[in-house]
């Protein structure tokens, strides 16, 4: 409902609201997969709607339900999005590792995907929608549902991701303790409206 913001390259943005406040719709029409019905957006540049495809093959997106597939291991999962992707020649396997050391997976690497705990399969989700170096990464809740040890164990791994990699991160959450912990800005969204925007310390500090 007339939502408006920009994300600055290299920021950690957060979409923070209630179930139903438009995060998760905003963010797929960002993904591309959903075209706005009224209004228009754009990703490194390029127009949602005529440049789809190009923008999909530069961002990684994990949705509220992993697109994880429970009959494949770990490191089939990557091999299959890898696929996907068309990452192929020598850095592939070498990707791979990069991926399984960075989520420390690589103990379970042959272990099925349904084996795996909540929180290795949120952070073998994210190792997926990476394995081929996006600009940007759209992830959809992705704490939702985990223990809060698990919750802690998925930060961590955004926060080196943060650290370590140039990459534009866009989550939403309805935990503001988790967006308080990652996010250099948080825009708060009710029923599709722009409530605040700005970063956790200032909105803290703006409220008495």
């Amino acid at each position: 409902d007339g939502l408006t913001v920009e994300v600055a390259e290299g920021e950690l943005f957060g979409l923070v609201g209630p179930d139903g406040a438009g995060k998760s719709t905003t963010l797929r029409m960002l993904a591309t997969i959903m075209l706005p019905t009224h209004g228009s957006g754009r990703a490194m540049g390029l127009d949602l709607a005529a440049d789809a495809e190009a923008i999909k093959r530069r961002i990684g997106y994990m949705p509220q339900r992993f697109s994880l597939y429970g009959e494949l291991s770990v490191l089939e999962n990557l091999e299959f999005f890898a696929d996907i992707f068309k990452v192929h020649g020598p850095e592939r396997q070498e990707r791979f590792r990069q991926l399984l050391d960075f989520s420390r997976l690589e103990p379970f690497a042959s272990r099925l995907a349904r084996d795996l705990s909540g929180g290795m399969k949120q952070k073998l989700a994210i190792a997926c929608a990476l394995v081929h170096t996006p600009d940007i990464l759209f992830l959809d809740e992705p704490t939702t549902g985990l223990d809060p040890v698990s919750r802690v164990h998925v930060w961590e791994m955004l926060q080196k991701i943060k650290r370590e990699r140039e990459l534009t991160v866009l989550i939403t959450t309805h935990y503001m303790d988790e967006a308080d912990k990652l996010c250099d800005r948080i825009a708060i969204v009710d029923h599709g409206e722009l409530k605040a925007l700005d970063s956790p310390m200032k909105l803290k500090a703006s409220i008495p």
